[in-house]
């Protein structure tokens, strides 16, 4: 008999990105949202072996085209009939089908921090391959849209009656949204309160949350106690004076990291969802959209630890699971309280309980501050940082840890441990109540590399014979 977490509500999907060293075994993630009963996913490519995975699982799929391929389905209708034929039809024929629903064209491509690099190519690229999906028969089903965060739009005030799109795209922005609504596509919205606290010092803390603790903004005879409500209805303005005020929203990430930042922690994520989820099944919606909350993806899935942290060292700990497939900690997502911890991904293998660690003692320190840039520039140490799970440790642990933690992303290799004759293998696990030490996992790119050297001895047995 399978045993299926209880907590789901319709509507809830979740980002599965896979910027990781060693990532999970498609099939052993599609398993494990089946029995969260986790019915929508979002991914950030078309990765033929992930999508293949969700096939007959009844799992609604949003495949996606990264930035860095927009020029060329800009520019060729002929490559995107190439793009939707290879990423989205060829799947809907396989055994029991992958119930693609949306392409994702580019990501959040009009960031101010891109400099304007996606303005020329994002619209025909889009244009395309719906097109493309209208040609291949399959637009009526399957849409094309754009995830964008919220600094396309903004608001001359904290009023949400004053939002339009950022003048520098607002007319592009009017161009896309008008394509949106005559297609029937929704808009793709990222919001994050987390970055409104993080990127402001004097940010109320609780207007960041969405359990009514925050201060009451008012906007006319409007109120809103939360950041996320009025940045909804701030798109929602800007919406209305492009002339599609009835334009589907979908919010494509939202969520809470859990470590890297003195305000990214466990407590703070859970506060979070919690409120979150609680909002959305009282239906109440945001002032101005009483179906706000209705189609979200949560962001995200795992920890990535092989993400840029140039928005800051959070970016690798948006999982709500942790970065083996066992979740952080309990949540009800139909918002009615009954907490239970979800189901952790099944099968997971890992590699051998050791870890390295620091062993030079103090003749040998004058060595560490160089081996000790060389680990956390390959490695992920963004734990140690000041307000995060691990920033109690002392001298050696702090040491240990980055040591370990390159050495588990080298898939323990012994060669990974030496650190000119200032580390060593241990089975003692240094891990406290808050700071894990992690043990890598067998992962799907372990496994290729621990079977190439017999795939390259049967191919060159095949050779000779």
């Amino acid at each position: 008999m399978v045993v299926v977490w209880g907590g789901v509500a319709e509507g809830i999907g979740v980002n599965w990105g896979t910027m990781m060293s060693q990532p999970l075994f498609p099939e052993f993630v599609v398993k494990m949202l089946k029995d969260n009963g986790i019915k929508a996913v979002k991914l950030f490519d078309a990765d033929p072996w992930v999508v293949n995975a969700l096939a007959g699982s009844g799992i609604e799929v949003m495949v996606a085209i990264p930035n860095n391929e927009l020029e060329r389905f800009s520019s060729d209708y002929d490559n995107a009939k190439d793009w939707v034929k290879e990423n989205v039809t060829s799947h809907l024929k396989a055994e029991g089908g992958v119930d693609i629903r949306y392409v994702a064209v580019g990501n959040e491509p009009f960031l101010r921090s891109y400099n304007g690099s996606n303005m020329k190519t994002l619209f025909p690229a889009l244009k395309n391959i719906q097109k493309a999906l209208n040609e291949a028969g399959v637009g009526h089903k399957i849409k094309a849209t754009v995830p964008s965060n919220a600094d396309v739009y903004e608001s001359s005030s904290t009023k949400p009656s004053n939002g339009n799109f950022r003048k520098d795209i607002r007319k592009l922005m009017v161009d896309i949204v008008k394509f949106l609504h005559t297609h029937d596509a929704p808009f793709l919205v990222n919001i994050y309160p987390f970055l409104s606290l993080y990127q402001d010092n004097h940010f109320p803390i609780e207007y960041a949350f969405m359990d009514g603790g925050g201060q009451v903004h008012n906007d006319g005879d409007r109120e809103y106690t939360s950041v996320f409500d009025a940045n909804y209805d701030t798109l929602v303005w800007s919406l209305k004076q492009s002339g599609v005020p009835d334009l589907k929203i979908v919010v494509g990430e939202i969520g809470w990291p859990t470590d890297g930042n003195i305000y990214a922690n466990i407590k703070n994520a859970k506060k979070f969802y919690d409120g979150f989820f609680r909002k959305r099944a009282s239906g109440k919606g945001t002032p101005l959209r009483p179906n706000a909350y209705k189609d979200v993806y949560l962001f995200g899935l795992f920890d990535e630890n092989t993400k840029s942290i140039a928005p800051g060292s959070f970016e690798r700990h948006w999982g709500i699971f942790q970065y083996d497939g066992k979740p952080k900690f309990p949540m009800d997502f139909s918002g009615k309280g009954n907490d239970k911890m979800p189901i952790a991904a099944k099968g997971v293998e890992y590699l051998d309980k050791q870890w390295c660690v620091y062993s030079g003692g103090q003749e040998k320190m004058r060595l560490v501050p160089g081996n000790l840039q060389y680990a956390c520039a390959l490695a992920d140490c963004t734990p140690l940082e000041y307000g995060s799970s691990c920033n109690h440790l002392d001298e050696v642990g702090n040491i240990s840890y980055a040591y370990n933690i390159y050495f588990q992303m080298q898939g323990q290799d012994v060669e990974a441990c030496k650190f000119q004759g200032t580390a060593k293998i241990t089975k003692t696990n240094l891990s406290t109540k808050s700071c894990l030490f992690p043990i890598q996992i067998a992962s799907s790119g372990h496994r290729m590399e621990m079977f190439l050297p017999f795939m390259l001895f049967f191919f060159f047995v095949t050779l000779m014979f």
